[in-house]
């Protein structure tokens, strides 16, 4: 599903260049479902962004679905994200003026889809996740683990083949968390191919795969896949 290439990203700052990805070289399969790990800076959310195709001043190599996405233009990434991949957020990300039926629907609404097949699309993604009795309320009414339910929902609505998760339980108490995770295994299980970035340790145990990110270099790998070489300094 995912091919990198020696992808690597840097920012300037003045006549400093810091690097946050280097030559990262990852293959992901359909239906994985790949934790991300490491310590701040690692270079996690900034591979996060090159997969959900939200940046695109990186170089290398990404093919998506054997897409060559480094030969696209920005509005050609930005329409095969939006048709083939979903994202969850730490802060929900959902707009406080739609009500939790609208804000489900909005992924909707930038396609050719009737009203009314929106309509019975979104009533059943409702009922999928036992928010129906919520669908009138505004995100302000909403506990934190609701509000990433709805926050799922949106992104799953028009059946991405690649769910991406940026710390997806970072903002709920233990027992939402649980929740949120066991619903991702689920989603998993039904053919969805997740992507989670996680600091934590318990949530990375409901995933197949862990890779790990050092100073924006690719550090291990629980697939077993040949690594590229690392410098010594970041093994430390």
């Amino acid at each position: 599903m995912i091919d990198l290439r020696r992808i690597e990203r840097s920012y300037k700052t003045g006549h400093t260049e810091t690097w946050v990805l280097r030559h990262v070289n990852l293959t992901i399969r359909p239906g994985e479902f790949v934790t991300v790990m490491g310590p701040s800076g690692a270079g996690k959310s900034s591979l996060l962004n090159v997969l959900a195709m939200l940046d695109d001043q990186w170089h290398g190599e990404f093919f998506f679905e054997d897409e060559a996405v480094h030969r696209m233009n920005r509005k050609q990434r930005a329409d095969l994200a939006r048709r083939r991949i979903g994202m969850v957020f730490q802060s929900y990300h959902l707009l406080d003026d739609l009500s939790v039926a609208e804000n489900i629907d909005l992924p909707l609404s930038y396609k050719d889809i009737p009203r009314q097949e929106r309509q019975a699309l979104v009533a059943d993604t409702l009922d999928r996740f036992n928010i129906v009795g919520k669908k009138d309320l505004f995100p302000s009414q909403l506990s934190g683990g609701q509000q990433q339910l709805v926050g799922i929902a949106r992104a799953v609505i028009h059946k991405p083949s690649l769910l991406l998760a940026d710390e997806p339980t970072g903002n709920l108490h233990s027992a939402q968390a649980k929740e949120i995770m066991e619903l991702f295994t689920k989603l998993n299980a039904e053919g969805t191919t997740i992507v989670q970035v996680t600091h934590s340790e318990e949530n990375a145990k409901y995933g197949s795969r862990v890779i790990e990110l050092r100073d924006g270099w690719l550090y291990s790998d629980t697939a077993g896949l040949p690594q590229q070489s690392v410098p010594a300094g970041v093994q430390s």
